[in-house]
């Protein structure tokens, strides 16, 4: 075989997302883009905001010398300042810049903050539904991912069911809110309890378990709803996030990780995850890109955009007899499938031209995702084929 055998297992079971994405390629072929309607990718369709441009004219124009060469492992000095301002106003924590690393966006985070502290056959618990490629990023260092499913009326946290799950072996916890796929926000109460199980089990057995907490979509939040910032709940955890999403940059792979100055053993922490950034190959987060989020960390995308596509969904999709949960941010709706099967179901609504991701690929089979961050046209344009699929479906006459 020319590749490496559990590389072949894992292309098999790979991505949904990318899978529905590449079908819609084949199928845009051969009807034309405009009948075609493609909520698979978690890709931003709305531009930058303003302020990037102009602080990337500003350094095109005025280039600081040196500026594309190699700076310290964690990234520029002046940037992780600004990361960790801005984290200390978020937290009402002061966070050290020596707490923040800059990184290859949220991925390259969390593959760095896995490799620094898992030991091989270490247990993570991921919580279903769950982002994919949380399973992938454990296997790369030798752990082993534990699904727990979260409440599946309001996907919110079941703290019974993770403390049920928590093993001499559990090392860490992956939490994303707003989460991908649901949209569902956790609250503070529920991080509060959570914080205080982990703590609880350290006093018990001093076997410090983290939270990893994934937070890309944390400056989208509807109806001025707020993302409780992790650091004052949780003392045993670390923040992974990346611009892809507030600051609609997802090519240009920029992001950091945060270790909450609460945590004792932070400074050893942060002394391996540095080490870990460097060897894993990302060695510097994108030179330019770090000089530019500096000035940009009060910045957003217009989130009211995502909300209106929501809220059009949300009522079309709920009017046509879907059963979902209303997202408080991010930009995915996670309906429950109509059918038994949310594969056969996907397969049927490509019938009617429209691209979704089964549940399957999120841990979470009966269910499939929408990802709405696509033209509001283009949402528009599909509702007669959403009012086809939901009668074939049997959910309206």
């Amino acid at each position: 075989m020319a590749i490496a055998m559990k590389i072949a297992s894992h292309i098999s079971k790979s991505s949904w997302i990318r899978r529905m994405f590449e079908e819609g390629e084949r199928l845009r072929q051969e009807f034309g883009a405009d009948k075609i309607y493609d909520f698979t990718l978690g890709n931003p369709d709305v531009e930058p905001p303003e302020a990037f441009n102009r602080e990337l004219l500003r350094l095109a124009q005025n280039p600081v010398p040196g500026m594309h060469r190699y700076m310290n492992n964690a990234g520029y000095a002046e940037t992780r300042a600004a990361v960790a301002g801005k984290l200390s106003r978020d937290s009402g924590i002061a966070v050290p810049a020596d707490n923040v690393i800059m990184t290859c966006g949220a991925g390259g985070a969390l593959n760095v903050v896995l490799k620094t502290i898992l030991n091989p056959a270490e247990e993570v618990i991921i919580l279903a539904p769950f982002f994919v490629e949380y399973k992938f990023y454990i296997d790369n260092h030798g752990g082993v991912p534990v699904e727990v499913w979260t409440n599946r009326d309001t996907f919110q946290l079941d703290i019974e069911a993770i403390d049920k799950a928590i093993t001499a072996k559990t090392r860490a916890i992956i939490i994303c809110s707003p989460n991908n796929p649901t949209g569902v926000i956790y609250p503070a109460e529920s991080l509060e309890r959570l914080g205080a199980l982990l703590k609880r089990k350290f006093e018990q057995t001093g076997h410090l378990i983290y939270v990893i907490s994934d937070e890309p979509y944390a400056r989208i939040a509807f109806e001025g709803k707020q993302v409780p910032n992790i650091f004052p709940l949780v003392e045993s955890s670390v923040i992974v996030t990346s611009h892809s999403k507030d600051l609609a940059l997802p090519g240009e792979r920029i992001g950091f990780l945060a270790a909450n100055p609460r945590m004792s053993t932070a400074a050893q922490f942060m002394e391996g995850a540095v080490f870990s950034n460097r060897v894993l190959g990302f060695v510097n987060a994108p030179a330019l890109m770090q000089r530019l989020v500096a000035m940009l960390q009060d910045e957003s995308v217009d989130i009211a955009e995502y909300q209106a596509k929501r809220d059009l969904l949300v009522s079309e999709l709920s009017g046509l007899g879907f059963s979902l949960v209303k997202p408080d941010g991010a930009f995915y709706l996670f309906p429950k499938s109509p059918l038994a099967d949310d594969v056969e179901f996907v397969r049927l609504a490509q019938k009617h031209h429209i691209l979704l991701v089964p549940g399957a690929g999120f841990g979470a089979p009966g269910f499939f995702r929408i990802a709405y961050c696509v033209d509001k046209e283009m949402i528009e344009r599909s509702l007669p084929s959403w009012r086809n699929l939901a009668k074939e479906s049997g959910l309206s006459a």
